[in-house]
């Protein structure tokens, strides 16, 4: 019964080392200039709608490291954290210049403001992706219908193999090795 636990540690490590998901690859840039207006501004606005979502989002990441009192998990989590409300300022702000820039028929500038609002959306994805990895549960949500069997052979030992058992006059004792280096 160890050895099936210790062989699910082992590979529940192992999934999630292999489980680096990268976020979503960028759709192929579209040129501003070729998006009418009126879509301009629907897009723009709900990017800046799923950058406050993803802002929620990161922000129930970071309490959840707080109450954990992982201090790595917290500090990667707030770095992140910190990018996303930068970004979503900065898309708050092109958005408002997007409309203006429209309804002033300045072209050149709305196509701009919608190219920097983009850009910053793709790159608050990324780092809502990078903040589930800080907390090291984006392999679990991935593959959270995911079962693990694990089938030990017949032929390995059912016992620790670090600890020894000596019988001496009916009695068990266990004989550890000896330390690698000496403690004082």
């Amino acid at each position: 019964m160890t050895s099936r636990w210790i062989i699910a540690a082992v590979l529940a490590g192992a999934a999630l080392v292999f489980a680096q998901v990268q976020a979503p690859p960028a759709a192929e840039p579209v040129e501003a200039s070729k998006v009418p207006d009126n879509e301009k501004l629907k897009v723009s606005a709900d990017s800046v709608a799923v950058m406050r979502v993803a802002l929620k989002d990161v922000l129930q990441k970071l309490e959840e490291a707080q109450s954990s009192k992982d201090v790595v998990k917290l500090t990667c989590v707030n770095e992140k954290l910190t990018q996303i409300k930068g970004l979503l300022r900065i898309s708050e702000q092109s958005d408002v210049a997007l409309q203006e820039a429209i309804s002033r028929k300045e072209a050149q500038s709305a196509d701009h403001e919608f190219t920097k609002v983009t850009i910053a959306r793709s790159k608050v994805d990324q780092l809502r992706a990078e903040a589930e990895q800080c907390m090291g549960q984006l392999a679990f949500k991935a593959d959270e219908n995911m079962t693990l069997e694990i089938e030990v052979p017949s032929y390995l030992p059912k016992n620790d193999p670090s600890v020894l058992p000596f019988v001496l006059l009916g009695y068990t004792i266990v004989v550890r090795p000896v330390p690698a280096s000496p403690t004082m």
